[in-house]
């Protein structure tokens, strides 16, 4: 008898970049002393401005670093990290010898964090590394050893090379301190640390997760080695996000539900967000964070609020354009199973119509504001658009009009 084998498609070459080392599981965070002695006694711990260090895990991180004998030093985040804070760090603490810089907390904390480890030693402003800013001299290093430890599950920046820093305003931006050696040491997931996190933050975050994994597996740049990691993140997501968010407390003061179910949830949750990072940072993204860059530097709207109130109308362009102009494009078959992942039941062209439902449905549900509610207008939609095209929207399946960005624009605002 002659075997039959089905032809199978060869992947076309890929690269994958450097990842940290992961430790991930319920109660990792008592592993970080150990993991911070492989570099030395002596740690400067970036975090943000109260919540971590207003938590129960913070007492029981000091015990643990005292125990071990580590001397440390604490420098904290209020809000997102800009050049100017990243240089005040390090002016504070380039003389200190420190072996090891600590990231934890939420996406400002860990991007401060990484900016701050790359520019210890070197002692120059990030600003003259910083894309599109100043004059994008190369980076030679050397960083310091750095350990991220997120408390959010969402931006996946424990996972990428790229620091984000941020000056609001008028002449405002949003620009990323990027270089493989700024890639953590170790990657630290603790999902324990996510029973602080409030439910705006939980929406927010999620959707941030959510956004990164569906736009790295639409993606130009996809390969099946990232695509196999984005589709077990969607399908964690889908099992735990809306536990984690109904778990939740209402707002920072308070401790979510600890029962198996929501504990489960914030597991699934911090595998999800893990996952996207790792994916963004080898695929690229889409039109929702191209759009993220000028909106994020301009106006007062939270990444992640960006991404939850702009996925479904973004998906939604992005579907029809693709059908109108790559009807064979492998992105429709990405929205046809998500929409059968999310939606369940529904096959084909109706999987994709419900996913766009679903997306839309969860903004409302979710709560997130228009994009007004933050300042935008119709005569800011111009400036929007020409400083959305960075590198998110380059690996946007299908390549979108000015027009098609500012109609995006004006049915969100």
């Amino acid at each position: 008898m002659t075997n039959t084998i089905t032809p199978q498609i060869i992947p076309a070459p890929f690269s994958i970049a450097r990842l940290p080392k992961i430790i991930f599981g319920a109660g990792a965070l008592s592993q970080l002393a150990d993991e911070i002695l492989r570099f030395g006694p002596k740690a400067l711990i970036v975090t943000g401005a109260k919540s971590f260090i207003s938590s129960q895990p913070w007492a029981e991180l000091q015990n643990q670093l005292s125990h071990a004998d580590i001397a440390y030093s604490v420098f904290k985040v209020a809000g997102e990290p800009s050049p100017e804070l990243v240089d005040d760090a390090v002016a504070a603490h380039k003389d200190a010898e420190f072996d090891v810089v600590v990231g934890i907390g939420g996406g400002s904390a860990l991007d401060a964090a990484k900016a701050i480890a790359g520019l210890l030693k070197p002692g120059n402003t990030v600003l003259d590394h910083l894309e599109g800013v100043g004059p994008e001299l190369p980076y030679t290093g050397p960083a310091t050893p750095l350990i991220c430890v997120p408390t959010t599950a969402g931006t996946g920046s424990e996972a990428t090379k790229n620091a984000v820093l941020s000056r609001h305003g008028a002449d405002g931006f949003k620009k990323s301190f990027r270089d493989d050696t700024l890639v953590a040491n170790v990657a630290l997931v603790d999902p324990d640390l996510l029973a602080t996190c409030p439910k705006s933050v939980v929406a927010a975050n999620g959707m941030d997760a959510f956004t990164q994994l569906l736009e790295s597996l639409t993606s130009t740049r996809s390969n099946p080695f990232t695509a196999a990691l984005a589709w077990s993140g969607l399908e964690r997501f889908a099992a735990g996000f809306w536990d984690m968010w109904l778990a939740a407390p209402d707002d920072a003061d308070g401790v979510g539900d600890t029962n198996l179910r929501a504990c489960d949830a914030r597991v699934h949750m911090a595998y999800a967000a893990l996952t996207s990072g790792v994916c963004l940072a080898q695929t690229g993204l889409g039109s929702v964070h191209g759009l993220a860059q000028p909106l994020g530097s301009l106006f007062p709207i939270p990444h992640g609020v960006v991404c939850g109130t702009l996925v479904g109308a973004a998906t939604e362009l992005n579907v029809r354009a693709l059908t109108q102009r790559q009807p064979d494009s492998p992105a429709l078959s990405v929205y046809a199973r998500a929409g059968q992942l999310l939606a369940g039941g529904v096959t084909g062209n109706d999987a994709v119509d419900a996913l766009v439902r679903t997306l839309n449905d969860w903004t409302e549900r979710l709560e997130l504001p228009r994009l007004g509610a933050f300042g935008v207008t119709d005569g800011d939609v111009a400036r929007i658009v020409a400083n959305s095209r960075g590198s998110s929207m380059q690996t946007n399946p299908v390549t979108l009009s000015d027009d098609d960005i500012a109609a995006l624009v004006r049915e969100k605002h």
